[in-house]
């Protein structure tokens, strides 16, 4: 079965790329009715590969179960359509460019006026107000805009996560807000406005190394795989040229790590080494100390003195390691090309098994959404599919 906590909810999704799709997705995924709207020639993530079984692999992650129609919203007809499609809305999310909703007389405020009860979620590259308002932000210019990148890979270069971080935080954020503007709603019976920026949620995950920068005076540094604020904390190569990572919280196990794994106890009371600051100003004589112990066994070995000291460890596995990993649970998803199997949600309620939606194909449902909500019968039954 499908998500059955938001069945009565309608969602429309002005949207392309991930962080608003992201967003739509989850509302999707919990049983909404989401409508996406799309330019004519579709959202431009349909086009970022063909990986996903001859599909864009970002589209089908982050559009199961929405509908699709495409409108040319700059055109009278299609804007009478879309407005009659918020008369019944309970949710509006849109990440057009700055002011582009504004133009097209959808500003928040006219919105709120015209539907009271309608919860707005404007996405956004740097938020609604500033001086970098106007500016189009995609991912990775953000992860280097807000500092993510300067943290993040070797001494030699700063480097993107692998992921799109910026986009899943913003969208992550953007659901959360939403969910507490309808149980406010439901409450108050107010709808409400709600802007989230990519730049304030990266901002936000950013918040430790911005501390640790302005107590310190000093930048962060770049460690790899390693952890800048505890050691020992990283990857370290085996015998057999394979990495292992662990890490080391508390003092107990420190004290463990030193006798069970190096077999050297007289390390844990090392002035160096005996206080988690120390261990990290002197991280790489304790570096040095474990790559000298680690590189007489292979990896094998390690984990295993590592698991039976309880010390936290894994493999750097490569991302086709992971699909063959034994903890991985994946659903399957219909497109217009035929199953996909992709990470399954990782929140999970017991006693429910969890299906998802087909992935849309472009204007899939356009016709059936035009005569639905065709204006002629725009003011007919416009409560009907509200969540209180």
């Amino acid at each position: 079965m499908t998500g059955q906590a938001f069945k009565d909810l309608l969602v429309i999704s002005i949207e392309h790329a991930v962080a608003a799709p992201y967003c739509s997705c989850k509302f999707a995924d919990a049983g909404a009715r989401v409508i996406k709207i799309e330019r004519p020639e579709g959202d431009f993530a349909r086009n970022y590969d063909k990986l996903a079984g001859g599909q864009s692999s970002y589209f089908v992650w982050l559009n199961r179960g929405k509908e699709s129609i495409s409108l040319a919203i700059k055109q009278p007809e299609d804007m009478a359509l879309l407005r009659s499609m918020l008369a019944r809305a309970d949710v509006l999310i849109q990440n057009l460019s700055h002011g582009a909703m504004a133009r097209l007389g959808l500003d928040a405020e006219t919105l709120r006026a015209e539907h009271p009860r309608l919860i707005q979620c404007n996405i956004s590259g740097f938020g609604e107000a500033g001086p970098y308002k106007d500016r189009k932000a995609y991912d990775l210019l953000v992860q280097a805009e807000a500092g993510l990148a300067s943290i993040t890979g070797t001494a030699e270069a700063p480097a993107r996560v692998g992921v799109s971080v910026c986009d899943i935080a913003t969208g992550m954020y953007a659901y959360a807000a939403i969910l507490e503007a309808l149980a406010e709603r439901g409450v108050t019976g107010e709808g409400a406005i709600v802007d989230v920026s990519m730049f304030d949620a990266i901002a936000d995950w950013m918040t430790v190394p911005l501390l640790q920068a302005r107590g310190s005076g000093e930048n962060p540094p770049r460690l790899g795989l390693h952890h800048a604020s505890i050691a020992p904390y990283g990857a370290y190569r085996c015998g057999d040229g394979q990495d292992v990572l662990f890490a080391i919280q508390n003092e107990r196990e420190w004290l463990d790590f030193c006798i069970q794994v190096l077999g050297k106890p007289e390390v844990a009371t090392d002035a160096r080494f005996s206080s988690p600051s120390a261990r990290t100003a002197n991280r790489n004589e304790l570096d040095a100390i474990i790559l000298d112990v680690f590189a007489l066994s292979a990896a094998s070995g390690i984990l295993d003195t590592l698991n039976k000291a309880r010390i936290a460890n894994g493999l750097v596995n490569t991302v086709k390691d992971v699909q063959m990993h034994p903890q991985l649970r994946q659903v399957a998803v219909k497109t217009g090309d035929g199953i996909v199997e992709m990470p399954a949600a990782p929140a999970i309620r017991r006693g429910e098994t969890r299906s998802y939606g087909a992935v849309p194909t472009l204007n899939g449902d356009g016709d059936s959404i035009r005569r639905e909500f065709a204006v002629q019968n725009g003011n007919r039954n416009q409560e009907k599919g509200r969540l209180t």
